[in-house]
């Protein structure tokens, strides 16, 4: 019986890259995406290159979509086995505007999809989540979010100022440590991975600079989608291995 996943955001970038490496080692993976033709023309060069992929309609800034993906899913295989949390925002790379701190509207646009876009998918899919016999949650967050890693003046994102994004990913990483504590009981493992900074179409920065494809970048997300049974969870990696909170 094959592995039925979700991912938020996986029309293009890291989430299509995940797509396509679940899928190929046989995963049924379905494309959460705002936008038809975009999920559309991905599970037709998914499908054709890999396996088994299909796809629904799903804005995590908007819960009607939500709980209409996850009706759709219900119906079409009565569980889900991963949730990938992949969808992701990043406004003030192209804020152009004078702030002295931050924009309250960009703060709050970020929070939308990387905090409560989550919160909205996680809760609508647990009940799915809970059919499966090795549910797995990744959040899919980055190393500017550690709180450590913020606070130390040797890291190479220790001059970047974001504070909207940096917020909301730290949030994300709280938010993995309190689910992993709410279904330590259950066959659910959660995770928190930084991809690293990978060329996707995230910030016109990543576009130009960032020295990681999305298909490498990839790996990290996978491996937490496949995690074994005697594996930790509630944990915070990259492809180096534990991150700091």
């Amino acid at each position: 019986m094959p592995t039925i996943v979700l991912i938020t955001g996986g029309s293009r970038g890291l989430g299509y890259a995940a797509a396509a490496h679940l899928s190929r080692s046989g995963s049924t993976v379905i494309i959460g995406a705002r936008r038809e033709t975009a999920a559309r023309t991905a599970v037709e060069a998914l499908g054709a290159n890999h396996g088994t992929v299909d796809w629904v309609e799903l804005d995590v800034t908007r819960p009607a979509t939500v709980r209409s993906a996850a009706a759709a899913i219900q119906e079409r295989y009565g569980r889900l086995d991963v949730l990938v949390n992949n969808a992701g925002v990043l406004p003030e790379a192209t804020d152009t505007s004078a702030h002295d701190l931050a924009d309250p509207d960009t703060f709050r646009q970020t929070f939308e999809t990387n905090v409560f876009g989550v919160v909205t998918v996680t809760e609508t899919f647990l009940p799915l989540l809970r059919r499966s016999d090795a549910g797995r949650i990744v959040n899919v967050s980055s190393t500017m979010g550690s709180l450590a890693d913020q606070n130390n003046s040797q890291s190479p994102y220790y001059p970047m100022f974001l504070p909207a994004y940096r917020s909301s990913k730290a949030a994300l990483n709280s938010l993995t440590i309190e689910l992993a504590k709410h279904l330590k009981d259950t066959a659910i493992k959660v995770t928190t991975v930084c991809p690293g900074f990978v060329q996707t179409e995230l910030t016109p920065m990543n576009r130009q600079l960032a020295p990681l494809t999305a298909d490498e970048a990839a790996h990290v997300v996978v491996s937490a989608a496949t995690l074994p049974a005697d594996a930790e969870t509630g944990t915070f990696v990259d492809a180096g291995g534990p991150v700091a909170w």
